[in-house]
């Protein structure tokens, strides 16, 4: 094989190589499927709301199509992630845009499913309250208690 056809053939596995590459989609760029559900609150969001839930050195956010809810970590007095409301954050004296809208199985039923964050704002109180299942919630426990620095109070039926 002369120098000149050795030279072509390293050039056309070179121009395949980098054709596939580009035609192949990146890593990393494509987004999450919602794992998350905005089911009830005080936040200008409609019930059923899917998105997702992000996490930085400052708090949580939550964005879905219908907008986004921003939650410093030092503002959060409550999270909660269990399979029905607390009386604690049902009956707190809030302005509900979106009530919660579940009934209690009678029997089982005892699988987590509401992630609810309390937390004051310019003097208000304000409720977000998510649906996301246990699968997809563990990670998010361990990165907020890392990053927050705060504990979310999670009820004892399933082991996490």
């Amino acid at each position: 094989m002369t120098v000149l056809a050795n030279m072509n053939v390293r050039l056309g596995w070179a121009l395949a190589a980098l054709l596939f590459m580009a035609s192949a989609p990146a890593a990393g760029k494509e987004p999450l499927p919602p794992q998350f559900k905005y089911v009830a609150g005080t936040e200008n969001l409609y019930e059923g709301c899917p998105g997702n839930l992000e996490l930085d050195a400052e708090g949580l956010a939550f964005k879905c199509p219908a907008g986004a809810v921003a939650v410093p970590f030092n503002s959060i007095t409550l999270m909660q992630y269990r399979s029905d409301l607390s009386k604690k954050v049902r009956k707190t004296k809030v302005r509900w845009k979106v009530r919660l809208n579940y009934t209690a199985p009678l029997f089982g039923g005892h699988r987590n499913r509401f992630f609810a964050v309390v937390y004051a704002v310019g003097g208000a109180t304000h409720i977000m309250v998510l649906e996301v299942q246990p699968v997809a919630m563990r990670p998010y426990l361990a990165e907020i208690d890392l990053k927050g620095g705060k504990r979310v109070e999670v009820e004892g039926y399933e082991e996490y």
